[in-house]
């Protein structure tokens, strides 16, 4: 018995080539009116449509593949990335060509570039690369012209800024030593301290090159409120979080499900997956509360499973992969794990935490790994990382519509069972 998906495909017009159905676009001039998701042609819905379509019918591999993990199947990510490499030359050129007629400043801007080329380069760039991505989901293919990926090559560039800027002050807060495979910034022979006003630079470089790509663009207004806001709420989270867990004074008590919840929201959720996302919506003319509201729906339970997986692979991630020595338990930090072994945790055990968490000698931060394991929190996260993508699959076919629930599921995909 043919499957009920090959049969859509087989009768379904959605499915097919739009020039096997749609007539000559000036016939359709009485029916243009303002679509969900592209505020454009009906064309656009006609491309919605297909991609929703595409995303519940295609057996299985649309909805089910997303379980595979990335080095099993084509990736759109992999595709874009030399494009979106390609493009950081141009970045650092547009923040640095402007000062070199000031020649007392050169040394300043020589500094700029270097953090710049230090800093936002080594990382996978998936913030980055969301935005391009999200984009070509949103907007019809010849409507997408070279200026408009130009810009949001440039935008994904801001987000890679930003991160970055967020990157080289978390690395200063936490003492650590490695970041992406290299040496932390700070820690550079003659960088220390002064890299704090490293990155103000970065932060600064975001706005400029808003300004400079988008400024003549209708939606520029709502990516300055946006990268505003979100670095507002990502800053909110960098309290939490150092409140929290303040330097020795280890407080068990403070480790709640609740609190632990909020500072993940708040540090990585929102400028992780809502921040890239509600950029190229805004940049393809969606603008609705209700649209970005289902969105950030979606894209911060998404956040909250994937900062849970770097608090795993803190620990119990292989430092080659990640490409940083992970130092929570030294930080004090309030992570998915001690939240975990606390829930868990005998009195005698507890004892175990108490005397151990938050210290830097090797022999502790060893029990506290071992504390964890005589736990089974391997197992504990390894059962959590299928129900939550379960869970994920599930708010993604509840919320997604109208946008293209491909665009969720590719990002879940994407860091579903992630090593690094």
């Amino acid at each position: 018995m043919m499957p009920l998906s090959r049969w859509l495909r087989s009768v379904g017009v959605f499915l097919l080539p739009a020039p096997c159905w749609v007539p000559l676009e000036r016939w359709l001039g009485p029916l243009r009116r303002p679509s969900l998701v592209y505020r454009g042609s009906v064309l656009g819905a006609w491309h919605s449509a297909r991609c929703w379509c595409q995303a519940w019918t295609e057996e299985p591999r649309a909805l089910y593949s997303f379980r595979m993990n990335g080095d099993h199947q084509l990736d759109v990510f992999d595709r874009e990335r030399q494009k979106f490499m390609e493009h950081f030359p141009q970045i650092v050129k547009v923040l640095t060509k402007d000062d070199v007629k000031y020649p007392d400043i050169e040394d300043a801007i020589a500094r700029l570039q270097e953090v710049l080329e230090y800093n936002a380069m080594g990382g996978k760039c998936q913030r980055g690369l969301t935005v391009l991505i999200t984009l070509q989901a949103l907007v019809e293919p010849k409507k997408l012209d070279a200026d408009s990926v130009q810009r949001a090559l440039s935008v994904g560039w801001c987000v890679e800024l930003l991160q970055a800027f967020f990157l080289v002050a978390d690395d200063m807060m936490d003492s650590s030593l490695t970041r992406r495979g290299k040496t932390c910034w700070y820690q550079k022979p003659g960088i220390g301290l002064d890299a704090i006003n490293d990155t103000l630079l970065l932060e600064a470089s975001v706005y400029r090159l808003l300004k400079f790509y988008c400024r003549e663009q209708p939606y520029y207004l709502n990516l300055i409120e946006l990268f505003l806001q979100t670095a507002y709420q990502t800053e909110i989270g960098q309290t939490l979080d150092l409140i929290t867990a303040p330097q020795g004074n280890v407080d068990l008590g403070r480790f709640t499900e609740k609190r632990y919840k909020s500072i993940v929201k708040y540090k990585t959720a929102f400028y992780t997956f809502y921040l890239p996302v509600a950029a190229a919506m805004y940049m393809a003319g969606i603008d609705g509360e209700k649209e970005h509201s289902s969105a950030k729906k979606i894209l911060l339970e998404i956040g909250e499973f994937f900062q849970i997986q770097d608090d795993y692979l803190d620990l119990f991630g292989d430092p080659n992969m990640t490409g940083k020595i992970g130092t929570d338990i030294q930080d004090n930090k309030c992570s998915w794990l001690v939240v975990q072994c606390l829930l868990r945790a005998s009195p005698e055990q507890r004892q175990i935490l108490q005397e151990n968490y938050g210290q830097k000698e090797a022999e502790k931060v060893a029990r506290v790994k071992t504390l964890y394991e005589d736990l089974d929190l391997p197992a504990v996260f390894a059962q959590y990382e299928e129900e939550s993508y379960s869970r994920l699959v599930a708010l993604i076919e509840q919320y997604a519509p109208p946008l293209p629930p491909a665009i969720f599921l590719g990002l879940a995909q994407k860091i579903y069972k992630r090593k690094k």
